[in-house]
C-alpha cells in the first residue's frame, strides 16, 4: 500500500480497496451480504475500516477468490466458527479445509473442495509398463474423482 499509515490505523475505503487489490464497489458489495462488515461512517458517509475489519476483507478475498468459496458457504462458516476464522485466514494468508465443518463444505460447492494431498513418491506403484494399463489407471482415478465430487452435490 503507498500510504505511511501505522497498522492500527483506521482506513478509508479507497485505502482499503488498494490495499486488498479490490475495487471499491467490491468492498460496498460485501457489506451489503456480511453483516461482519461495519465500517465507521462519518460526514458525507465517508467510510473508514478498523484493522479488524480490513483482516476480515482479506480473509474474505482469500476464501472466495483463492480457495473459491461461495459467498454461502463462507456465511455457514460465519456462523459456525466465527469472524476471528476469517479474519486469521486474512491475517496468515491461510485457510485450512480441515478447520471447518462438512456441512460448510457442503454448502461451499464442489469447487471449495481441495483435492486430496499426493502420496508421497515412495508409496505411489511402479509405473506401468505399457500405455494401455496407464490410461486404466487413470480412468479409475478419474472415475474415483467423480464418484467423490457427486457424493459432495449430493451433501
Amino acid at each position: 500500500m503507498t500510504t505511511d499509515k501505522a497498522p492500527d490505523a483506521f482506513r478509508t475505503i479507497s485505502e482499503a480497496a488498494e490495499d486488498l487489490d479490490l475495487p471499491q464497489h467490491v468492498l460496498r458489495f460485501w457489506e451489503t451480504r456480511f453483516a461482519q462488515i461495519k465500517p465507521l461512517k462519518r460526514g458525507g458517509g465517508r467510510r473508514y475500516y478498523r484493522p479488524d475489519d480490513v483482516d476480515f476483507l482479506r480473509g474474505l478475498k482469500h476464501l472466495l477468490h483463492a480457495e473459491r468459496y461461495t459467498i454461502k458457504g463462507v456465511q455457514k462458516i460465519i456462523r459456525e466458527q466465527g469472524v476471528k476464522v476469517v479474519q486469521q485466514a486474512g491475517k496468515t494468508g491461510a485457510f485450512t479445509l480441515a478447520s471447518v465443518p462438512p456441512s460448510a463444505r457442503a454448502a461451499a460447492g464442489p469447487a471449495a473442495v481441495a483435492p486430496a494431498a499426493a502420496p508421497p513418491l515412495a508409496a505411489l506403484p511402479a509405473a506401468p509398463r505399457d500405455a494401455r494399463s496407464a490410461l486404466e489407471a487413470a480412468l479409475t482415478e478419474l472415475t474415483e474423482c467423480r464418484r467423490l465430487l457427486a457424493a459432495v452435490r449430493a451433501a
